[in-house]
């Protein structure tokens, strides 16, 4: 009777997990009480549930890929055919106290963070807020506002947001980007340090630009940033805000933010941040005159923000790529059309919308990199897609997403049969959290 009763109890919590109301609306069955909190996929698992005979060539290949690197930890989650199959951590999130990554463990993914960007982006042109032919500046812009009047080149207001999602507006990193020239910036505009991303957006505009927009492309994040100027005017809240609510949240996904520039203001479950051997120490960025690590006081994510301030763990970072992808399997936060729109480089090649390249076949990949990190997301068309984030840098710079391509395509080659489990719909019942007296009337409790 213990074991029947057991086993009931199992799947009425299961029925209620794939509820995302967290709740029974027929008569037949009254609802089930949970907390208020709503729990992340990336805490629900834990390294164990990933170990096994068939991956442990593949243990094997990424730890030695670690050490050889000198890479305190990475995350990775794999996910076949809908399912997220695979979410495990290696090495130390923090060496200090030689703690071990764990899939509940946040990154720092970069540049990764523009996906999330054009992702609202298109959320708000389906909720017809915006056009991406929409002027961003001047009189007729979505950012008319007199801060940002002072335009020195008569071009800038010709800039659409779909110039600004495909690296083609005008701006360059000819003379160093200007998101990572927070001091400099700040001498020119005549401000006290640290400057925020709207003394930024200022520089620029009073700045010419180094090419007419629409007619070639030139990496940007200075577009991202501004992109997420225009995703909290339109929405008429803060940016990581409406994210959140009308991005993340609807795809099942409650553990990522926007991440903070000093170590010290981590969040809790976030890793610690290391650079190579060789790495120099820069002025920090907020003008104490202290002389710092880049990943730590160096950059200013603050104002990175929509451009590259996004930390995630693995496990909700591909179950974010799994619902933008355009398949039936798992639900899908945008329309075909749009996911179609945003893996399409335009007739004149410029880069996808939020992507880094895509083939029409179904392959998209996203990189990120800053001093301290790493990040490769893919997804691939024969159903089996990953993403790999480090908390370390090395002296290949963003080349390192190179390599760590090139690990993943052995690390998935190693695995002849990935489990049959499905990691996104895993959960441990929690009796002190769960109301046993709700439970529903054709529960045998004999």
């Amino acid at each position: 009777m213990i074991v029947r009763r057991l086993v009931s109890v199992i799947i009425v919590i299961a029925l209620v997990f794939l509820d995302q109301t967290f709740s029974f609306s027929t008569q037949e069955v009254p609802s089930v009480t949970f907390d208020n909190s709503i729990e992340a996929v990336s805490h629900r698992i834990s390294n164990k549930l990933s170990e096994s005979k068939q991956t442990k060539k593949a243990d094997k290949l990424l730890n030695r890929f670690l050490r050889k690197w000198e890479v305190a930890g990475a995350t990775v989650a794999v996910v076949k055919e809908g399912k997220l199959v695979f979410a495990k951590g290696y090495g130390y999130s923090n060496l200090d106290n030689e703690r071990e990554v764990e899939p509940s463990n946040l990154f720092r993914i970069a540049s990764v963070s523009k996906l999330i960007t054009a992702t609202a982006i298109m959320k708000l042109q389906e909720e017809s807020k915006l056009h991406l032919d929409d002027f961003v500046f001047g009189e007729h812009g979505i950012l008319n506002d007199t801060i940002y009047n002072n335009i020195r080149d008569k071009r800038t207001k010709r800039i659409t947001v779909e110039h600004l999602l495909r690296h083609s507006a005008g701006f360059t990193s000819k003379y160093g980007d200007p998101m990572f020239l927070p001091l400099a910036i700040a001498k020119k505009m005549k401000v006290k340090p640290p400057i925020d991303a709207q003394t930024t957006i200022q520089f620029a505009l009073s700045r010419r630009l180094n090419f007419t927009p629409g007619t070639r492309g030139s990496y940007s994040n200075l577009g991202y940033v501004i992109l997420e100027k225009v995703i909290s005017k339109l929405a008429k809240e803060p940016y990581e805000a409406y994210v959140q609510a009308h991005v993340l949240n609807p795809a099942g996904i409650f553990d990522m933010h926007l991440g903070r520039s000093l170590q010290k203001d981590r969040f809790p479950n976030e890793v610690n941040y290391y650079e190579q051997s060789n790495a120099i120490k820069i002025s920090a960025f907020d003008g104490s005159g202290k002389t710092v690590f880049r990943s730590n006081g160096g950059n200013n994510l603050e104002v990175l923000g929509g451009a590259g301030a996004w930390i995630a763990s693995a496990a909700e970072l591909i179950k974010f790529m799994m619902a933008i992808d355009g398949d039936d399997t798992l639900p899908d936060i945008l329309s075909r059309k749009s996911v179609k729109y945003m893996t399409t480089p335009n007739k004149l090649g410029h880069s996808p919308i939020g992507w880094k390249g895509t083939r029409g076949s179904g392959t998209w990949w996203r990189t990120g990199t800053l001093a301290g990190s790493s990040a490769l997301l893919k997804h691939e068309s024969n159903g089996l897609s990953y993403v790999i984030i480090t908390n370390s840098s090395t002296w290949r710079g963003s080349d390192f997403t190179k390599d760590l391509s090139v690990l993943m395509s052995r690390f998935l080659r190693s695995v002849k049969q990935w489990p049959d489990h499905d990691l996104f719909y895993h959960f441990e019942a929690r009796p002190e959290v769960i109301a046993l007296d709700k439970f529903p009337a054709f529960v045998d409790w004999s």
